[in-house]
């Protein structure tokens, strides 16, 4: 307990800084230097998902962790496009706005996706992409869609924010049931705490997790499929074996689409938060695969 405390910290203590980009205002914290890394979280998490990664990448590369709209401290309006597309257009002028000539993505869940959207605009300015638990061409995550269904109904927002008070929804898989293989996890507040407590206390950030929900874009998703070989950046796959959201049989499947095939790594014991929950497995693939950015083409 004593090292994540020690990882919050490190994390809280990060200076935010708010870049208006378009239709959004996007959160981002840097620590570290060298070259350069962005974290892109998931749905429904935020930054704070990559705590455990950032003490060791910060010592050796440039973390530039963003927020996207929607989620965490991003800010937003009733006219901000929360499509993929759009997400993945904001980021790629954030990056040139903050000057990142070349840099590497580690990227989780939707925000793989988006990843994946950035890396097809930004070309060779890609070095290295690590995906972890992501989406999969032609594969639709249980509850995904209904949940993007009740989005779109008048007072979504209470409707999605009121099971979340109860202990047993949080951990059944319509609520964040696969977030962890190890049930003991979802009893320590500081997992599931920083992601829940804030829709349960603002109604702006239940909405804005709800627009962003609504921005998932399957058809991006599908196309995919035969785009994965256009990516330039070498590609590695990380995926918690105990998914169910995504099915690692699935993810390894995908691996072969692209150019060359991504290497595919397997976290055992780890649902869909591998990076969360076996945070040193993740470290042991991601360390070696970055450093090759810095000494190959």
């Amino acid at each position: 307990m004593a090292t994540v405390t020690t990882h919050e910290s490190a994390y809280a203590a990060a200076a935010m800084r708010l870049y208006p980009i378009e239709d959004a205002t996007i959160a981002v914290r840097e620590q570290g230097t060298g070259p350069a890394l962005v974290f892109i979280h998931g749905y429904p998490t935020h930054g704070y998902t990559w705590r455990h990664l950032l003490p060791r990448l910060s010592q050796s590369h440039r973390c530039v962790v963003v927020d996207l709209p929607g989620l965490g401290d991003s800010r937003w309006t009733g006219s901000t496009d929360f499509r993929f597309t759009a997400q993945a257009r904001r980021l790629c002028r954030l990056f040139e706005t903050l000057g990142l000539e070349r840099y590497s993505i580690l990227a989780h869940d939707t925000g793989a996706t988006i990843a994946r959207v950035v890396a097809l605009s930004h070309g060779e300015r890609v070095a290295r992409l690590a995906l972890i638990n992501t989406e999969i061409p032609g594969h639709r995550p249980p509850f995904i869609q209904l949940y993007q269904r009740i989005a779109a109904m008048p007072g979504a927002s209470l409707t999605f924010a009121m099971p979340m008070r109860l202990k047993a929804f949080r951990k059944s898989p319509m609520g964040f049931g696969e977030f962890y293989s190890d049930p003991v996890l979802f009893d320590d507040p500081d997992n599931l705490g920083p992601y829940v407590d804030p829709l349960l206390q603002s109604r702006a950030r239940v909405e804005g997790a709800l627009a962003y929900l609504r921005g998932i874009e399957w058809d991006v998703v599908d196309g995919l499929r035969e785009k994965h070989a256009q990516i330039r950046a070498r590609t590695m796959l990380i995926w918690g074996e105990d998914d169910k959201t995504f099915p690692v049989e699935l993810g390894e499947q995908m691996a072969a689409q692209f150019r060359p095939p991504a290497r595919f790594v397997r976290i055992p014991n780890a649902s869909l938060m591998p990076h969360e929950e076996r945070p040193s497995m993740v470290l042991d693939a991601v360390v070696p695969f970055l450093g090759e950015a810095e000494t190959t083409s």
